[in-house]
This record gives structure tokens, sequence and C-alpha cells, in this order.
């Protein structure tokens, strides 16, 4: 049973988090190719480059609708791609110890910690991105809905959890926008 209330967020309050980290990873899911949202999810990469925050996108197989669809989405919108890691690559929780903020965009499913946490769950024993694991999380969602499982997602609820909900894409560029008018 998932506890807790989900908190939201606004733009600016993820713009001041992410200025002030030094370390953050991104999480992009299905929902930034829906969006369209790799381009301002880049442009926000090179406005976090500007500040020499150590920036990293984390990638999960099975994220968007076949294997390496975001890949490709990424790579358009012209992010390095030794800032794109696959999920084996980062998520051994000492990965996650000096994260300062983990920023979801569009993702459920593959950071859902009853994967790990509840062996009756339909996706117990699916690898997951431990983003619950960094000091915050920002999940940028166009609801509260569930994702493709069905699955209330407990990571949402988290004391450490922010929700900031509309389109990607048009969070991203205010996001980026808030960015640049404080570089």
């Amino acid at each position: 049973k998932i506890t807790g209330e989900c908190k939201s967020t606004d733009v600016e309050a993820v713009a001041a988090a992410l200025q002030m980290a030094k370390k953050v990873v991104i999480v992009p899911g299905y929902g930034v190719a829906v969006a369209k949202g790799q381009y301002a999810m880049g442009e926000i990469m090179k406005e976090l480059a500007k500040r020499k925050t150590d920036t990293k996108i984390s990638i999960h197989p099975v994220a968007g609708r076949m294997p390496g669809q975001l890949n490709v989405l990424l790579a358009e919108a012209g992010i390095p791609y030794d800032q794109v890691k696959e999920m084996d690559e980062l998520n051994d929780p000492s990965d996650w110890e000096d994260v300062d903020v983990a920023l979801v965009v569009g993702a459920n499913d593959t950071v859902n910690s009853l994967a790990e946490d509840e062996p009756a769950s339909p996706i117990a024993g699916m690898p997951v991105i431990r983003v619950w694991k960094a000091k915050r999380c920002i999940v940028v969602k166009r609801s509260l809905g569930v994702g493709y499982a069905a699955l209330d997602n407990p990571v949402f609820y988290n004391d450490n959890t922010d929700m900031l909900l509309g389109d990607a894409k048009i969070r991203l560029e205010e996001i980026r926008d808030k960015l640049r008018a404080s570089a």
C-alpha cells in the first residue's frame, strides 16, 4: 500500500534545484518521445554544463516504445554520447549517493520501486533506475496517471520527490528558459 502524498512543485523551484546541484541524472521515458522534449532536454544539459554541473542521462533498456528509441531521439537533439549512460552503467546504490537531483521526465514504470520492494508486484524483479536514491527526485509528468504497467508508483509519494505536472516539452522549455535567465 502506498502512503503519503504527492508534493507538487513549480518551474522556478525546479530551476533553482538544478542551479544548486553539483550532480544531476536525467531519466527520460516515453513521455519525452511523445512530447518531443528531447531538444529542450539537450538545451538544459548545455545550460548545466556551463555551470560545470556533472550531468548524465540514464536510459532504461525498455524506455520508449521500442528498444533504442530514446537513444536515437537524444542523438538527434545533439546530446553527447558520453553523457548518455545505459541503466546498468549508472545504477549501483553507490552511484546515487552524490546525486543531488534525479530529474525524471515522462518515465513511470522504469523508475518504479515496487519492482525491488514488492515481491507480489507484477513488475517484481524488473530492473529499474533507482532515482529514489538521489538526494532529491523531481518528476515531470503529464498527469499522475499510471504507466504502461498500470501500477501506482510509490516513488512519486516519497518525501524527497516533487512532481511537476504538464507537457514534458513545455515544462522542459520553461525550465531551460529559467536557467538561461539566471545565467
